[in-house]
C-alpha cells in the first residue's frame, strides 16, 4: 500500500483474467462506484500465480483459491463477499475416452496448479496418490485432446467448452462434493491483507461487495466488459458461466457458504493435505 499526500490510498487487487472475475470487478475497474480515498490498481494473473503471490503477502487484495487460503491465513483474512461457489457443479476431470472416476488412480492427470481448490478436491475424492503434471489452466484442454496426458482437471471456461474438442467428462467435483457433504464447493474467494487494519479491511470489503452488486444490477453493461475475457465463449455461454460463479453466494457466503469453507479445510486437514486445521475468519 502507498499513500499520496496522506489522502489517497492505493491498493493493488489481483484477480484472474477470466469472465467471472472481470464481471465481479467491473465497477471497481471502471470507477462506477464511489470508493472514497481508496484507489485500486488491478493486476491480472492466473489463479495459481496469485496463490503464490499471496504466500509472499505481496498484494493488499487478491482473489485466491480456498485451498491456498490455508497457507496464508496468518497474512490475510477472507472477505465475506467475492466467493466463487460451485453449487452442485464445479471443476471437471475430462478425458479423450470415457473413463470411470476409479480409473483415474492409474492415469496421468494434467492439473492447473497444486494450490488450486480443484486439485485439493480431486485429492480428497481419490484418497490416494496419483500421477499428475502441472500445466497452465488454459493449456490443459488441448493437451488432453492431443493425447499428451490421460485426463485433465478443468477450471474456468473450459468447464463449458471441453465438448467442443470431443472430450468426455469423468467426474464433476462440485457434484461429488455435494453428494458427499450436502454442501456447495467453495472454489475461490477474495482476501485482504491483515496489516491494513480492521477499519480499512472492512472498507475494502464493502467496496468489493458494492462492485459485485453493481455488476448484478447492471448485468448487460458488466457482461459486455467481461466478454473480452471469455476465451472463445459466445455471449450466451459467457452469461451462463458468469451466472454460475457470480450470484447470491458471491454477494455473501451466508451461513451455509461459511460452513462449506470450514468443512472443506477441515477435510483437507484431516486428510493431511494441509498442515493444520484453520479456523476461518471473515471480514
Amino acid at each position: 500500500m502507498a499513500a499520496n499526500n496522506d489522502t489517497t490510498i492505493l491498493l493493488r487487487v489481483g484477480h484472474s483474467p477470466d469472465s467471472d472475475d472481470a464481471f465481479m470487478f467491473y465497477a471497481l475497474t471502471h470507477e462506477r462506484i464511489d470508493t472514497g480515498n481508496r484507489r485500486y490498481r488491478h493486476i491480472l494473473e492466473d489463479i495459481e500465480s496469485l496463490n503464490r503471490r499471496a504466500e509472499r503477502g505481496e498484494l493488499e487484495v487478491s482473489a485466491i483459491s480456498i485451498h491456498a487460503f490455508a497457507y496464508v491465513a496468518d497474512k490475510y483474512a477472507l472477505m465475506s463477499c467475492g466467493c466463487s461457489m460451485g453449487d452442485r457443479y464445479g471443476p471437471l476431470v475430462v478425458a479423450r475416452q470415457p473413463l470411470r472416476p476409479a480409473d483415474l488412480h492409474e492415469k496421468t492427470i494434467a492439473v492447473p496448479g497444486t494450490m488450486t481448490t480443484a486439485f485439493l478436491t480431486l485429492k480428497l475424492m481419490l484418497r490416494a496418490s496419483f500421477a499428475y503434471e502441472v500445466y497452465p489452466f488454459d493449456q490443459i484442454l488441448p493437451i488432453v485432446a492431443a493425447g499428451k496426458v490421460d485426463a485433465g482437471l478443468i477450471i474456468h471456461e473450459g468447464q463449458l467448452t471441453y465438448g467442443d474438442l470431443g472430450l468426455h467428462p469423468v467426474v464433476d467435483l462440485g457434484q461429488w462434493w455435494y453428494e458427499t457433504t450436502g454442501l456447495p464447493l467453495p472454489l475461490g474467494g477474495n482476501v485482504v491483507r491483515r496489516d491494513l487494519g480492521p477499519e480499512l479491511m472492512k472498507a475494502i470489503t464493502d467496496d468489493v461487495r458494492r462492485s459485485i452488486l453493481y455488476a448484478l444490477e447492471h448485468k448487460d453493461e458488466a457482461l459486455e466488459y467481461a466478454l473480452q475475457y471469455a476465451r472463445d465463449l459466445d455471449r450466451a455461454r459467457a452469461e451462463d458461466f458468469v451466472s454460475r460463479y457470480v450470484n447470491e453466494w458471491t454477494v455473501d457466503y451466508g451461513p451455509r457458504g461459511r460452513e462449506a469453507v470450514q468443512r472443506l479445510l477441515d477435510e483437507a486437514a484431516a486428510a493431511e493435505i494441509i498442515p493444520e486445521r484453520i479456523q476461518v475468519e471473515f471480514v
